[in-house]
């Protein structure tokens, strides 16, 4: 993921001397507008919001109004789904004794396959449910509510394991495998290996083309693979050998294959000992001259990379559903304690310091809530620039979880310690979501680089129109009087009112400021590192944070103007919630903002740097002189 990110930026980041001359004598302010800017003829206009924040610019398409997508038979479809759902995980499924199995119950995984959780996105010609994706979010909700051992269960199968067929597959390998994944039999996807974790490009896994040209020879392991021990059919990734049409030169590219295990030469090794979601079975998968028909191919020989990084970035919106179901659980635990816990004479609710953790725990939940189903009804509208907003809902997700876990168990003391109250369990669980599909440390660097490339991109077209200036006077000008317009206040930053419920005005105008800076930042950090930028992981990492606080307050101001709109009970309360949050979230935007800008944050990164190379040298803590007692 992020070799294909450097390269995009070493392709396409090009600052140079006119450029960058230009900039810097027109006060170094980036173009700012309130929608995305016209798209030229032979570009495709970019939807996305979080992307169009790169340049400053505020992109109100996919975010503003909240999304409401579903139909009135839709609806009616899914709260049929919601009770006997939310019925079989309270009285079929047991977390206890499936993590005490480390498999899930039998009669659990049948009852599921009944239910038809493994199929709920398989068109029903197909066997499966054809739900949408809100209606896939809602339902993964629940279990993520219950239980998230069998949630890896369900989503190794259906969000990543056959998904690559549903997104890529031919008519022919979806009408034969689609039916076999949504009634018994297994699905995987097989990508991870020893030496290639988050680098998906340097997997050693091999097939070769048989001299007659029918087959592809694989051989090769993969690590760490849910469902590997049970899946008879997998999404593989394995290097090629691929000849360039224009040079002729063989060189080496991956490529997505349907491997069955009945085709022999599969096998798989015991399930993992893990620290959690001990009940989803994990294992290494190994390939020994395993024999795939070239039909079996998936997305196209070379293909490989572009069709795992758009499963993954397809799937990632389920993941910040399920994390809010698990936020509701630990939650409630948290409050039934809570209201009936007394100390010092009172209930320990009337405590401040109890209060502030509560209002942060329903806030973090409210923003994965919301960014799960506005991704979900991006995609359901037909939405194909979502990527980053999904990388960032899975990184939000996984440590707001996480999070209100920990202060759960706080809350609860001794008691939330204890294993009978499930939360030792829980937090077990929640810690591998932020380390599998895409590690939270990559997908910040994925973010922030992909967004990079994006303003690189508009800095290199004026570099362009300025090589021929008499034929770009409209889009010089144009530039020019927008930043003239910036250095003498005649211009304000992107509004985000007309979008955005009156009564939420001053916090769209502090998210507007945010916007405005933030672009403002990009454009100076490309200026100043160019193409080097890629290597810059202490300033990524921060424009990586700043990104994320910008959209999890649009999603919210959104969700929240929706609601006062529509007059619900609960619109104050979300009122009250998007507020506290935009405020405190622009604050911290200033802060990272001003890190990766100000000299003496930028000589500290290098402090830091040094002090980590000091301890790699010592093979761990630095041995210091002894202390004078």
């Amino acid at each position: 993921m992020i070799r294909g990110a450097k390269i995009l930026i070493q392709q396409q980041v090009n600052t140079q001397t006119m450029t960058v001359r230009y900039l810097r004598t027109s006060i170094i302010r980036p173009a700012q507008a309130a929608v995305a800017e016209t798209p030229k003829p032979h570009q495709e206009e970019n939807l996305s919001f979080v992307m169009n924040l790169f340049r400053g610019q505020v992109e109100h398409r996919q975010i503003f109004p909240y999304p409401r997508v579903l139909n009135e038979e839709q609806t009616e479809t899914l709260q049929m789904l919601v009770d006997p759902t939310e019925k079989f995980f309270k009285e079929i499924n047991n977390p206890a004794k499936n993590e005490e199995l480390e498999k899930v119950e039998d009669n659990t995984i049948a009852g599921l396959w009944e239910l038809g959780a493994f199929s709920l996105q398989v068109p029903q010609e197909f066997g499966g449910l054809g739900l949408t994706n809100t209606q896939y979010a809602r339902l993964v909700e629940i279990v993520g509510a219950n239980d998230l051992g069998v949630g890896i269960t369900l989503g190794a199968h259906q969000s990543i394991g056959f998904k690559g067929i549903l997104l890529y597959g031919t008519p022919e390998q979806k009408e034969k495998y689609l039916p076999k994944v949504s009634n018994g039999t297994w699905a995987a996807f097989c990508l991870t290996e020893p030496s290639s974790g988050s680098d998906a490009g340097s997997i050693k896994t091999r097939a070769e083309l048989s001299p007659d040209g029918k087959h592809f020879i694989m051989n090769g392991s993969k690590i760490w693979i849910s469902n590997g021990g049970l899946a008879e059919v997998m999404t593989v990734f394995a290097q090629t050998p691929v000849i360039d049409s224009k040079t002729g030169k063989t060189t080496d590219k991956v490529t997505a294959f349907i491997v069955q295990r009945s085709f022999g030469g599969v096998t798989s090794g015991p399930p993992e000992k893990k620290m959690g979601i001990k009940c989803s079975n994990t294992a290494e998968v190994y390939f020994d001259n395993v024999k795939i028909p070239v039909e079996n191919v998936l997305g196209g020989v070379g293909n490989g990379f572009k069709v795992a990084m758009n499963i993954l970035n397809n799937g990632r919106f389920g993941m910040a559903a399920a994390l809010s179901g698990t936020m509701k659980t630990c939650i409630k635990k948290a409050v039934d304690f809570a209201n009936q816990r007394k100390q010092f004479g009172q209930i320990i609710t009337n405590f401040g310091g109890i209060q502030e953790k509560f209002a942060r725990m329903a806030m973090l939940h409210y923003v994965t809530e919301s960014m799960a189903y506005m991704i979900s009804g991006n995609m359901d509208t037909g939405s194909q620039h979502y990527h980053l907003e999904a990388a960032i809902s899975k990184c939000f997700a996984s440590e707001a979880a996480w999070n209100v876990c920990d202060e759960a168990i706080q809350i609860m003391g001794g008691m939330g310690y204890m294993k009978e109250t499930g939360l030792e369990k829980i937090m077990r669980d929640l810690r591998i979501f932020r380390i599998f599909e895409g590690t939270n440390d990559i997908l910040r660097l994925f973010v922030a680089l992909t967004g990079i490339q994006y303003a690189g991109a508009h800095l290199k077209e004026l570099q362009s129109a300025f090589q021929n200036p008499t034929a770009n006077l409209g889009l010089i000008f144009e530039e020019a009087s927008k930043r003239v317009g910036r250095k003498v206040g005649w211009s304000s930053p992107p509004s985000m009112e007309p979008h955005i419920h009156k009564d939420l005005a001053q916090a769209a105008s502090e998210l507007a400021i945010s916007v405005d800076s933030f672009g403002q930042s990009i454009e100076m950090v490309l200026i100043k590192y160019g193409k080097s930028i890629v290597n810059e992981q202490f300033i990524l990492n921060r424009i990586a944070d700043a990104v994320f606080d910008i959209y999890a307050s649009a999603v919210v101001l959104s969700r929240a103007s929706a609601a006062l709109k529509e007059g619900g009970n609960t619109a104050q309360h979300e009122k009250l919630m998007a507020e506290g949050w935009t405020l405190e979230a622009t604050q911290r935007v200033s802060v990272n903002l001003k890190m990766i800008t100000s000299g003496k944050n930028l000589a500290n990164f290098t402090k830091m740097s040094l002090i980590s190379k000091n301890v790699f040298g010592a093979e761990g803590v630095v041995q210091l002189n002894p202390l004078k007692l």
